[in-house]
């Protein structure tokens, strides 16, 4: 049997939401191994000046606790 651990981060990039949760789980994988899963909670954009200046992500991250 496994044992899994869920962690909630925040991530936010100037390119996309897909960004954003690529950098999430980077930052997420520096110090938690066995990462199995990610889940996109939510997704929010800054505006300025009537364009997008930042997306931002909620993520759940699922790993392996051993």
């Amino acid at each position: 049997m496994s044992v899994l651990k869920v962690i909630e981060v925040l991530a936010n990039s100037e390119k996309s939401w897909e960004d954003a949760t690529k950098k999430a789980v980077a930052e997420a994988s520096k110090s938690v191994k066995n990462i199995r899963s990610v889940y996109v909670q939510d997704q929010s954009a800054s505006v300025k000046d009537g364009e997008i200046s930042d997306f931002r992500v909620n993520v759940k991250i699922t790993f392996e606790v051993k």
